[in-house]
């Protein structure tokens, strides 16, 4: 097997520990974090973290380089929207790949300006006002034409506000100001299939820019506009837009980014490992997407919580690469196994292990942890196997999931998606 060295910079940002969460379990994937030598949450999540300088340091390329070279990088996750820009103007110099979209992409929609000019004829975009002079009624929007996390952003009710907030910013934006709802649209694109996946969230509470609070919905209108950005651009990989209603209601861009997004993870855990089918787009290798169509809700303080409305009876766990993982106990998977049984669910083990079962399990010390074991030794598809229509199977083979899930019915997950199990009030 083939495992891949992926390297996330700067990991200490929402973005890096997103892409931790979905790749920690990943067996053809190595993880190492970089990032500055100051406090930041990368140090504890990662186990593999090494001090790099920032970006807007003179050094830092050099290091860069020499970082991935020691390391065999095979692929590096920019984390943060600078590091984007940073990372593909240097990127014949790099001795790794930059997961994500095109360099043309990037530079593009680091700018608002850029991004609505590109799209005002492929989707709707707020009126954008040249000058302070030009804006006659209120309230307008203003926020830096280059930024993110909502940082700078300021609403106007009148020409004195609006004064000011243009000059407390270098590239002031002065848009159309947007009443209604805001949703983030998490989306994959494969370059030559396009659009393979758009999902709206709605944005209920946001902090620093990020949302806290979020629930999936059906979005339509968002799917379409999806599909248009991502054609007219050709994206590839994971981005993602954020819209707005405008006062008459409809959807209105707000703005464009080809990279993870923090709160992505409420689509991770119906399934859409966004960062691992990026790795497998950029290699133009076979994907598919599985997702859970269920409505999901996380709250984030400091943590991830979900509400879900998966019901099971019986829980069919798989054990190579899923309850064992790197010949360790998963104990994520243990956890789930665990809540289950307090559930008073069943739980079986479904395993096509090749080697002495029952010492396995010993060794581990998981023998008669199960309600049943059930070992395959042949081709027998493991559906053949559940006969509960209440069941949910946990399995790190994709393969496999898609199999039970068309022939059962029933919902699977990988290990990237059981924090929604874990996390969910009992049920």
């Amino acid at each position: 097997m083939n495992v891949r060295q992926v390297l996330v910079f700067p990991a200490g940002t929402e973005i890096g520990l997103e892409i931790f969460h979905a790749l920690q379990y990943c067996k053809e994937i190595q993880l190492h974090g970089a990032g500055q030598p100051i406090s930041n949450p990368a140090q504890l999540v990662y186990p593999d973290y090494h001090p790099l300088p920032s970006i807007h340091e003179a050094d830092w390329l050099p290091r860069l380089v020499t970082l991935c070279k020691q390391l065999k990088i095979d692929y590096i996750f920019p984390a943060y929207d600078d590091a984007i820009i940073a990372l593909h103007e240097v990127a014949e110099q790099l001795p790794a790949v930059i997961v994500g979209a095109s360099a043309e992409v990037c530079s593009l929609t680091r700018l608002k300006s850029s991004t609505y000019a590109r799209l005002r004829d492929t989707v709707a975009v707020p009126r954008v006002f040249r000058h302070a002079d030009e804006v006659t009624g209120f309230p307008v929007f203003v926020k830096p034409d280059r930024g993110q996390g909502s940082q700078g952003v300021a609403r106007c009710d009148d020409a004195g506000a609006l004064h000011r907030a243009c000059a407390a910013l270098p590239d002031p934006l002065i848009c159309q100001y947007l009443p209604g709802e805001e949703f983030t649209v998490d989306c994959f694109s494969d370059r030559e299939r396009g659009l393979l996946y758009a999902s709206a969230r709605r944005r209920l509470r946001i902090r620093n820019g990020i949302a806290v609070n979020s629930v999936t919905e059906e979005l339509p209108q968002a799917q379409a506009m999806a599909a248009r950005i991502s054609d007219e651009l050709n994206m590839r990989g994971a981005w993602f837009f954020q819209v707005k209603r405008a006062a008459d209601g409809a959807l209105t861009l707000l703005e464009v980014a080809p990279r993870i997004a923090g709160s992505m993870s409420t689509n991770r855990v119906r399934g859409v490992n966004f960062p691992l089918l990026s790795l497998y787009e950029q290699e133009r290798a076979p994907l598919g997407i599985l997702a859970y169509e269920g409505c999901v809700e996380v709250d984030r303080a400091l943590g991830n919580r979900y509400r879900h409305d998966v019901q099971y009876a019986t829980l069919y766990v798989d054990l190579d690469d899923t309850l064992i993982f790197r010949d360790q106990v998963n104990t994520q998977v243990v956890s789930l196994v665990y809540r289950a049984l307090n559930l008073k669910r069943k739980v079986k083990l479904i395993t096509r292990h090749r080697h002495d079962l029952d010492a396995t399990l010993a060794r581990h010390r998981l023998a008669g942890l199960f309600d049943e074991i059930i070992h395959i030794t042949d081709g027998t598809p493991k559906s053949a196997f559940i006969r509960e229509s209440d069941a949910i199977l946990v399995d790190d083979s994709y393969a496999e999931r898609l199999e039970v899930s068309r022939s059962r019915g029933i919902h699977t997950f990988d290990c990237s998606m059981i924090d929604m199990l874990l996390s969910s009030p009992d049920q």
